[in-house]
């Protein structure tokens, strides 16, 4: 078995099982990065931090942060597994506590996948929009990014996630332009013909790969400029 291969296998594996390790002792993951978070000093005058809330996606681009976005005050807090629900319980802790002037929130794709139950396209919207509202009532710039494309879901085979997430999509885009958040639209740099995420830039159909986040890293980066009300670009 290949490194990739054990890779893919384990990142299935974390899919399937976060939420159940998480629904029997800590729902919303708020261990994960306790400590980290405790731990972390207040922005340094002129900082422009940025947090990065998020699932797997989020939480496996982190270590490619120092590379990809060097020298910029970008943290990653995402959780393998993880749905909106969960996400908006930690919000405070992981987002709020850490005094970002931006929070880029990628979310939505494991609610699809059914992680934590049955969910509907409007239980997503509304916790985004949850999630959207505590970061503007603490001066927080908002990044909603879209969902990244899917055919399938390894985990959970026959769903058919990639109507449901372009018409989510729509709503965070549309949902973005009423309020005053950036929508970061990842989905189109990512996606093949049958609105899945191309094979070159992806490990399993659900999760990028290295070259899958540098795809994704100049938009990010670009959503956070414009965020900033800069015209900053890497």
């Amino acid at each position: 078995m290949t490194a990739l291969v054990r890779y893919t296998a384990a990142l299935a594996i974390l899919a399937t099982t976060a939420s159940a390790q998480t629904n029997a002792s800590d729902f919303a993951g708020l261990t994960r990065y306790a400590q980290a978070d405790s731990q972390l000093p207040p922005p340094a005058p002129g900082e422009q931090r940025v947090v990065f809330m998020g699932n797997s996606i989020t939480d496996s681009w982190a270590k490619f942060f120092p590379g990809m976005f060097p020298g910029k005050p970008y943290i990653g807090r995402g959780i393998s597994g993880q749905t909106t629900p969960q996400m908006l319980l930690r919000f405070r802790q992981d987002v709020i506590d850490l005094h970002p002037s931006v929070v880029v929130i990628l979310s939505g794709t494991n609610d699809i996948a059914g992680n934590t139950g049955p969910s509907t396209l409007e239980m997503i919207e509304g916790n985004l929009a949850s999630m959207t509202d505590l970061a503007r009532a603490n001066d927080i710039r908002v990044v909603l990014s879209s969902v990244l494309p899917v055919y399938d879901y390894p985990w959970k085979r026959g769903l058919e996630p990639a109507a449901k997430i372009v018409a989510l999509n729509r709503w965070i885009r549309d949902y973005a332009a009423r309020t005053g958040a950036v929508y970061l639209d990842y989905w189109s740099a990512l996606a093949d013909e049958r609105q899945g995420m191309k094979a070159a830039l992806t490990i399993d159909g659900v999760h990028p790969n290295e070259a899958g986040y540098a795809v994704m890293a100049p938009l990010a980066d670009a959503a956070i400029a414009k965020a900033l009300g800069t015209h900053r670009v890497r």
